[in-house]
């Protein structure tokens, strides 16, 4: 009985430590400049799996010139949600040429949908209102790695 107390207690306190351990914010990620137009983004990027399944998660600010730039290694309808994300967050979903497919507003803490409208590799995330307010619509286009740019 004492053996299993201990086993019970070890495997809850293992748990609870990992609970935690993945509710800290990423932050440490690479980095890339983009731009649209005369406004610079600096955006992180999410390229693994495991850094997209935590994207901005657990953040309670970033900088109005910060973002998250999700890398996929191929084409795909790509749909987001809100769930443990504290900031609200405008997504774009973008082409390889870096135009802007579709934008949607999502709301903190939700688990609705916010899903691109063709198959994409990227999308960026920014806080909530930044693209509306520097005059940055769908159609228009972002530049910088990794987007190709044909001439």
């Amino acid at each position: 009985m004492k053996n299993s107390l201990v086993v019970f207690l070890a495997a809850l306190t293992v748990t609870s430590t990992v609970t935690r351990a993945q509710e800290v914010p990423q932050k440490n990620l690479q980095r890339t400049t983009l731009s649209a137009g005369i406004h610079q983004i600096d955006a992180q990027l999410a390229i693994t799996p495991a850094e997209h399944a935590i994207g901005l998660m657990y953040r309670k600010e970033m900088e109005q010139h910060e973002g998250m730039l999700f890398v996929f290694p191929t084409p795909a309808l790509q749909c987001f949600w809100m769930k443990n994300t504290l900031i609200p967050l405008t997504v774009a979903f973008l082409a390889d040429d870096g135009m802007i497919l579709n934008m949607d507003d999502m709301k903190p803490q939700t688990e609705e949908s916010h899903c691109s409208i063709k198959s994409v590799r990227y999308v960026l995330e920014m806080n909530r209102g930044w693209f509306a307010k520097k005059g940055i619509k769908v159609g228009m286009k972002l530049t910088g790695q990794p987007f190709t740019n044909p001439k």
